[in-house]
C-alpha cells in the first residue's frame, strides 16, 4: 500500500473525520502514534492502515484491497 492509497483508503471508509483521526488517533499498534507520526517514522502505511482499521473495529472484509483505484480501461 502506498500512502496515496492509504489517504484514499481512510478518506473512504471514515469520511470527514478521517483527518482528524490520523492527526489525533494514537495507537497502541504502532507505538503509540498517532497514523500521520508512525508514516512520518517509517512505519508502512499498510501496517498504519491495519493499526487504524483494527482500533476503530472496521469489519475484516474492508480493510484488504482499500484505497487501491479500478484498473484502467482500454
Amino acid at each position: 500500500m502506498r500512502r496515496s492509497e492509504f489517504l484514499r483508503a481512510v478518506d473512504a471508509e471514515f469520511g470527514p473525520r478521517g483527518a482528524a483521526l490520523v492527526a489525533d488517533l494514537v495507537m497502541s499498534a504502532v507505538g503509540n502514534r498517532t497514523a500521520a507520526q508512525a508514516m512520518e517514522d517509517g512505519v508502512p502505511p499498510r501496517d498504519v492502515w491495519l493499526a487504524l482499521c483494527a482500533e476503530m473495529d472496521v469489519p475484516d472484509a474492508r480493510r484488504h484491497g482499500a484505497g487501491r483505484r479500478e484498473p484502467k480501461r482500454a
